[in-house]
């Protein structure tokens, strides 16, 4: 009998071997703060398998523990909020046939964008950090669809394992 509890441990250890390895990654896109995201690439997965309460919990646990280990208390807020965003548009997408991994993704890398940007306006207390959406945009796009193209191909690879 396989454990729900044993597949969550492996994929938030993936999760935050993920976000690890995106701390060593010294690739610079030319703005700062913008990164692949590689960690969510287990969070689109989980989200397909398992369910957006799994999602969710995998990623509120995942963006704690790597604040603590590799960032700060405004790393695990900005994220917060970008992953709690992220999460609902992409839960909510999902639900629909119409939109593959790779939209849901990109729609989610946006979104994830745009929850940051929010939070960044109220720490700085002023909207001018809102010129930083369309590099913000363009970049959730991006790194939106290289997620959703890897999360598509995970997935045809492992449709047969259950993870509930």
């Amino acid at each position: 009998m396989r454990s729900r509890a044993g597949y969550f441990g492996v994929f938030t250890a993936l999760a935050l071997i993920f976000s690890y390895v995106e701390t060593l990654v010294p690739i610079q896109f030319g703005a700062p703060g913008i990164k692949l995201g590689l960690a969510n690439l287990v969070v689109v997965v989980v989200l397909y398998k398992t369910g957006w309460r799994e999602a969710l919990l995998l990623s509120v646990v995942r963006i704690i523990l790597a604040g603590f280990l590799f960032g700060s208390l405004f790393s695990i807020i900005y994220s917060l909020a970008g992953g709690g965003l992220s999460l609902a548009v992409m839960a909510f997408l999902s639900r629909n046939q119409r939109f593959s991994t790779v939209g849901v993704s990109m729609a989610g890398g946006v979104c994830h964008n745009i929850g940051q940007l929010a939070v960044a306006m109220l720490v700085v207390e002023t909207y001018q950090v809102g010129y930083y959406l369309p590099v913000l945009l363009v970049s959730g796009l991006i790194t939106g669809t290289v997620i959703g193209v890897l999360a598509a191909e995970i997935l045809k690879r492992i449709q047969g394992l259950q993870f509930r």
